[in-house]
């Protein structure tokens, strides 16, 4: 493409010296003014939609975007706009727009001309024979496990009360919460962090941050890491990724109501005990482990993000050990008060063990829950060459994004039946050989969009069963897909699927045949998923599989 002659100069002296000249305020209304509105599409048309890539959005569907309209395309209104911007190639909406100059026409005799000029066909084939060697796929596995529940904070422990079908919800007792609609939870009344968090860091830091050191260091101890192992280990080549949703909000809560006395009175660590990749950095410092460092905050989805980035890290070759998972201690004041403002919690207060219903059509929000849950992951011979036991192969995943609504999914799951789909492709695992799904299912009206990409994805599938641990420990954020997938993997390596409680009146079009019973059941699981969404529209599958 020949390079633009309009120098920076002459752009500024054109803006500067054309009184004529519209505002951008007003380049921007008449641009908006002449778009019209597109109409809806049915499920399939909606997934082939995204699958294309598609920039455009419905607005009737979703009040954050609108869709391009002819306008936009006009080459002449679109000249004027980008000229005034001095852009002379842009990309808008996933249209190309090259301007060409009667100058640049000069300069370069093929414009217009019909004829294809070869540099960009050189590139091309330079590309193509520069290509790095393929390198052998590293296989992931599990080979430690850690958390902190309201059902216990060992996985042993915490996977036979799910099994039993026992509910960790209760009245919460952490704060007075008579003036809020909703005062129960799944909250954490008790953990024994000694051995596991230093007693002074643990008075100080939020909660969130000493479920995640906790979770995270019995993890370690599952899987075996002693202080002879860490000793052999490369420590440069061993990261940590957890990260949080909401991360600190206590600490922060607590230093807005210090700094209404004086700055003073603050918690000099108020603002990196409420940063959400100072529970990954802490634990990195005990640890002395010197690899990727970071947390990733995709609202719920958290959890499922980070696990797949770890994992990435020893695909790549980068890291031969992981610490990936979520942590959340959002059970304060603020926390209940603004998921109660809108309108997301249940209300069933005199009957808390039964207020966590996915698929029930009684259901009336979600239950606020908190933890933490950390996975091991490891290479495989590098796991193999220390005599590890082997829990479970990660096998892979994916993320999409909605890009419908801040707070609702696509009305006919097409992200997620988009997102499933990746996962499926860029694992390569067949879709019948998907027979356990541990479902993001919140108990919430939006239940039935991930039920229906199911079914899209798996419906033929007749060994298919598919529960929620939310039944039993409600909602734990950012933390809610690393404590499901502990549950997954716990399914994998014991034969048996916990049971969905409270599912006593099931949403029309939703077939008992699919969803797991009042009871644990048994089942050889061939390939697991594990979902999880968030605020924003985040989507993200995970999958695992015995290890063979």
């Amino acid at each position: 493409m020949a390079s633009s002659s309009v120098t920076s100069t002459s752009i500024m002296s054109s803006m500067l010296h054309s009184p004529k000249r519209p505002s951008q305020g007003t380049r921007r209304k008449e641009l908006m003014s002449k778009c019209s509105y597109g109409g809806g599409a049915d499920f399939s048309s909606i997934l082939n939609y995204s699958l294309s890539l598609s920039a455009t959005r419905n607005l009737n569907s979703s009040k954050l975007a609108f869709e391009p309209c002819e306008g936009y395309y006009n080459s002449n209104l679109l000249s004027e706009s980008l000229a005034f911007f001095g852009e002379k190639d842009f990309s808008f909406f996933g249209y190309k727009y090259v301007s060409n100059t009667r100058r640049q026409r000069q300069k370069d005799p093929t414009a217009h001309s019909g004829k294809t000029r070869p540099v960009a066909v050189q590139v091309a084939e330079e590309v193509t024979t520069n290509k790095r060697p393929l390198m052998k796929q590293r296989r992931v596995v599990v080979t430690g496990m850690g958390v902190v529940t309201p059902l216990g904070h060992d996985p042993d422990v915490f996977y036979n009360n799910l099994l039993e079908g026992v509910s960790g919800i209760s009245e919460i007792e952490a704060f007075d919460c008579t003036k809020f609609p909703t005062r129960i939870a799944g909250e954490i009344k008790s953990l024994l962090t000694e051995g596991w968090v230093a007693p002074k860091l643990s008075k100080r830091a939020d909660k969130f941050m000493v479920y995640l050191i906790t979770a995270g260091k019995k993890a370690l101890s599952d899987g075996g890491i002693t202080k002879e192992v860490m000793g052999e280990i490369d420590i440069s080549r061993c990261g940590v990724v957890i990260g949080s949703a909401l991360g600190g909000m206590r600490v922060f809560s607590d230093g807005v109501e210090a700094l209404r006395t004086s700055y003073k009175k603050m918690n000099p660590f108020s603002v990196p005990f409420a940063t959400t990749s100072m529970g990954s950095a802490i634990l990195a410092m005990d640890l002395g482990w010197m690899g990727p460092n970071y947390s990733i905050s995709t609202a719920c989805a958290t959890s499922n993000f980070c696990i797949l980035n770890a994992a990435n890290h020893i695909i790549r070759g980068e890291t031969d050990m992981m610490l990936c998972g979520g942590s959340e201690a959002a059970i304060i004041p603020i926390g209940l008060g603004g998921f109660a403002a809108c309108g997301a919690l249940s209300q069933r207060n005199s009957e808390p063990t039964k207020a966590s219903s996915p698929w029930d059509i009684n259901r009336d929000g979600f239950v606020i829950g908190e933890g933490a849950g950390v996975l091991l992951l490891e290479e495989l011979e590098h796991a193999q060459r220390r005599g590890a036991n082997i829990y479970a192969e990660f096998l892979g995943g994916s993320f999409t994004c909605d890009a419908y609504h801040m707070t609702e999914p696509h009305p006919d799951g097409a992200g997620i039946a988009l997102c499933i789909e990746n996962a499926l492709s860029q694992s390569g695992v067949n879709r019948e050989d998907i027979n356990y799904v541990n479902a993001y299912a919140t108990s919430t009206l939006t239940d039935l969009q991930e039920y229906r990409a199911l079914i899209h994805c798996f419906g033929n599938n007749p060994e298919l069963r598919v529960n929620s641990t939310k039944s039993m420990i409600g909602h734990l954020l950012g933390a809610s897909g690393a404590v499901e997938a502990v549950a997954t993997i716990k399914a994998i390596q014991t034969g048996f699927v916990h049971p969905n409680i409270n599912l006593e009146n099931p949403d029309a079009g939703v077939d008992m045949n699919v969803l797991v019973g009042p009871k644990k059941e048994k089942l050889d699981i061939k390939v697991a998923l594990s979902n999880s969404f968030g605020f924003g529209g985040h989507n993200s599958s995970i999958l695992f599989a015995p290890f063979k």
